[in-house]
This record gives structure tokens, C-alpha cells and sequence, in this order.
């Protein structure tokens, strides 16, 4: 059961057009309340962003009745980091809120970022 029934996204938002099908992107979990998908421009060996299938703009545009899908997306972030192979080794979640601290896209969305230092297979 979807957690928000009647909340929208927008037309004009590309992680909205992921969550609908409308866009490409290497899906690594999904369900009816979240999307995790990895990202295009990784900042780390492993990096994945975790986006709420609601449309809430920014950590600034949340309510009280966010909490379930926030706490629901902090507990999915480490269950996606073991699927990664970066949970006991350690990870970073970050949250940009607004422009001046690096928000680009207006989706809430947390990067997990991981993997520094993990060997190559050898050919």
C-alpha cells in the first residue's frame, strides 16, 4: 500500500519522469513509496540516489506527515548499501538542501556514496 495516496508529481521534474517510466535509468530498488536508481554523474565508486515517489521539493518543503516515507528511506539506504557491497566497509548519505548547498534537482533525493578504495578485479 502506497504510504501518500492522492499527493502528484510534477511534469516538469526528471526524477518524476524516472519514477514514471519516462526517462532511463539503472533502477537498483523500487517500490511504491521510493525509487533508488544510480547516478549519471557518480561523485564516488558507488553512488545511488534514493528519491521519494512523491513530489517534496526540497528537506525545507517537508511536513509532519512525511515522516513515514523519510524513515522508510533512511532504513532502505542501508539495505541498498549491502546490495551495493558497501555496508560493513562504510558510506556516506547526504542531503543538499536548496541551491547554495548544491541542490540541482527541486526532488528531495539522498546520495549514498560509497566503494572508495575497493579493489579491481584483476584481468
Amino acid at each position: 500500500m502506497r504510504i501518500f495516496s492522492g499527493d502528484t508529481m510534477t511534469d516538469d521534474c526528471i526524477f518524476c519522469k524516472i519514477i514514471k517510466g519516462e526517462v532511463p535509468a539503472n533502477i537498483v530498488y523500487q517500490d511504491e513509496d521510493m525509487v533508488a536508481f544510480h547516478n549519471i554523474k557518480p561523485s564516488a565508486p558507488k553512488h545511488v540516489l534514493i528519491i521519494p515517489v512523491l513530489h517534496i521539493e526540497s528537506v525545507n518543503a517537508l511536513e509532519e506527515r512525511h515522516s513515514p516515507i523519510i524513515s522508510k528511506m533512511m532504513i532502505k539506504a542501508k539495505e541498498i548499501a549491502q546490495l551495493l557491497g558497501i555496508r560493513q566497509r562504510g558510506y556516506k548519505l547526504i542531503i543538499n538542501v536548496e541551491k547554495g548547498a548544491g541542490q540541482v534537482i527541486f526532488h528531495l533525493h539522498i546520495h549514498l556514496v560509497g566503494g572508495w578504495g575497493e579493489q579491481k578485479p584483476s584481468d
